[in-house]
């Protein structure tokens, strides 16, 4: 690691994108801020500009930084900060090669993502934007007994695909909803943590998913995870079945649901992220069955504030000399 910095010198921090206003001010007290006058997402011969120019980068999820960019940054660039758990878009090993340390921001965003999941949830099963839509088109004409009849919570088989730390605030959730948690994860969690989430292992997922009402995908996108909903499986899935992620769309063959939601052999779908980022498959825009947001699963004025604070902290103890809190490392990935 390498020794203090003089505090007169300050690092040049360069952000992608904008962020809160309290985040960026508490920057720019600290740092040699470069901070961005709009939120359009930045050109890749901007990104590269950015990190030439910068000590630390301050990155989003939107920044796809690989290996040949790294490769053309130059010398002065030593930290990539990024302001966000997920890291797929970052090339890890190529930038630790280069010297380049990478962080992120870990546990902040865990209880609104959770919070969304059950959103959605209810949003699919009780038929709520349906509901929605009717009463601002005008077209409600009162209360009817066979009316926007939709599922109770209560008694249903929740799969969770992932079970860190979302993933278990979920299990949490859906057990005060009277439901049975089913999970399935690289590795078993402790018996302690089972028995207070009421939860039950599944080493198999194909096992699991012919059992399950519900699943919430909230496993982070690795090549061990690209499309594992992918066809096949979710044909095991009972024409009943909900499928919701709040994690990363690549985890889901996004064109194989929208098949089968449009055949009738998935009941319907809660979708906070997608395949193709933005690009949105246009055949789920017109299917009543499904609940589309646009990545709003974090998007608390507490959470965004706190991601700033840890991307603070880790930049803060870079300067000091330090391995920052929330350093990515290979063996991680």
């Amino acid at each position: 690691m390498h020794s203090p910095r003089p505090h007169r010198q300050k690092l040049r921090v360069v952000l992608t994108r904008r962020l809160p206003l309290p985040v960026e001010a508490r920057m720019a007290e600290q740092f040699d801020l470069v901070a961005r006058d709009t939120d359009e997402r930045l050109t890749q011969e901007e990104l590269l500009a950015a990190m030439r120019g910068a000590d630390v980068l301050v990155p989003t999820l939107t920044d796809h930084i690989n290996a040949a960019m790294l490769a053309e940054a130059g010398n002065r660039l030593q930290l990539i900060a990024n302001y966000g758990a997920g890291i797929d878009h970052i090339d890890i090993l190529a930038a630790r090669q280069r010297g380049v340390l990478v962080t992120n921001t870990p546990g902040v965003v865990t209880e609104d993502t959770a919070d969304m999941t059950l959103a959605l949830i209810l949003a699919v099963t009780r038929r709520i934007p349906e509901g929605l839509a009717e009463m601002q088109a005008g077209r409600w004409r009162g209360w009817s007994p066979t009316a926007h009849l939709g599922g109770r919570l209560g008694g249903r088989h929740l799969g969770i695909l992932g079970m860190g730390r979302i993933g278990q605030a979920v299990a949490r959730r859906a057990n005060a909803f009277g439901m049975h948690v089913h999970y399935h994860n690289r590795r078993r969690l402790p018996s302690e943590i089972e028995s207070a989430l009421n939860a039950t292992w599944w080493e198999n997922l194909d096992q699991m998913l012919r059992r399950v009402d519900i699943v919430s995908v909230n496993a982070p996108h690795t090549p061990s995870t690209y499309h594992l909903l992918n066809a096949r499986r979710l044909k095991m899935l009972r024409p009943t079945a909900v499928v919701v992620n709040t994690s990363r769309g690549e985890v889901i063959d996004e064109n194989a649901l929208t098949r089968m939601l449009r055949a009738g052999e998935i009941a319907g779908a809660g979708l906070d992220v997608f395949e193709h980022g933005h690009e949105i498959n246009p055949r789920l825009r017109q299917l009543p069955n499904v609940v589309l947001l646009p990545h709003m699963g974090s998007a608390t004025v507490e959470g965004r504030i706190e991601m700033g604070e840890k991307v603070i902290f880790n930049i803060r103890t870079f300067a000091d000399g330090y391995p920052p809190p929330d350093l990515i490392v290979p063996s991680m990935l």
